[in-house]
């Protein structure tokens, strides 16, 4: 885990609890099909693993 991770939301929050979409808002998404590069960490991989079901990811 030193590289970095392509992450990007495939699935609308609005049916979402509010903690996911909270979750999905610090990673840096704020609209469908958008693409945001995350370092590969910890902390980042749990936030993705918490909205697994509403985003991709893809190592680079």
């Amino acid at each position: 885990m030193a590289g970095k991770l392509k992450v990007t939301l495939v699935k609308s929050t609005i049916g979402a609890i509010p903690k996911h979409r909270a979750t999905v808002e610090a990673l840096g998404l704020r609209k469908l099909h958008k693409t945001v590069e995350m370092p590969d960490n910890a902390a980042v991989r749990g936030m993705i693993d918490q909205v697994k079901h509403l985003v991709k990811v893809e190592e680079i």
